[in-house]
């Protein structure tokens, strides 16, 4: 591999860490030994071998899951991670800091309210591409006072 994909895998898997969940790889407590990595992930992971060592072990542990996450997608799952990756690295700081902030919120919230926003947003993601497009136009068009009280009419009926 290139010095540059191996730089584009590792900010990757960085950005896949990001989506993870850090209680499970405090669950795990102990760090991962660079030899108890697989000789995949340890390519995969290579410019952070000179550090590894001295990474704490919860970077290690998400490092290492996210690398096994990695190995285990399939060849489309991959080009879309590199996709949305490629999607973040083009936002500008304002946005990003804006999707970190309603992520927290997301966390925040009860298990059941998390469930129903990820079904509702996979039942939007299964619409044609045209229907997508045509809500998406709508709620653009409305008012913040209009988009508030759809969120909260949204909210009542579930």
């Amino acid at each position: 591999m290139t010095t540059r994909l191996i730089c584009l895998l590792s900010l990757i898997l960085s950005a896949l860490l990001l989506m993870g969940s850090p209680a499970g790889a405090q669950a795990a407590g102990a760090g991962v030994g660079w030899q108890e990595l697989s000789p995949e992930q340890q390519q995969l992971l290579a410019t952070f071998e000179s550090r590894w060592a001295d990474l704490p072990a919860v970077r290690q542990q998400l490092l290492a899951n996210g690398s096994q996450r990695w190995l285990n997608m399939t060849p489309e799952q991959r080009q879309q991670a590199k996709q949305r990756f490629q999607r973040w690295r083009s936002l500008d700081v304002e946005q990003r800091r804006e999707i970190r902030r309603m992520f927290r919120e997301f966390k925040q919230l009860p298990p059941e309210q998390q469930t129903r926003i990820r079904d509702n947003y996979r039942r939007f993601q299964e619409l044609p591409p045209e229907q997508r497009q045509q809500l998406r136009r709508q709620f653009q068009q409305l008012t913040p006072e209009q988009r508030q009280l759809l969120r909260e009419r949204l909210r009542k009926q579930q």
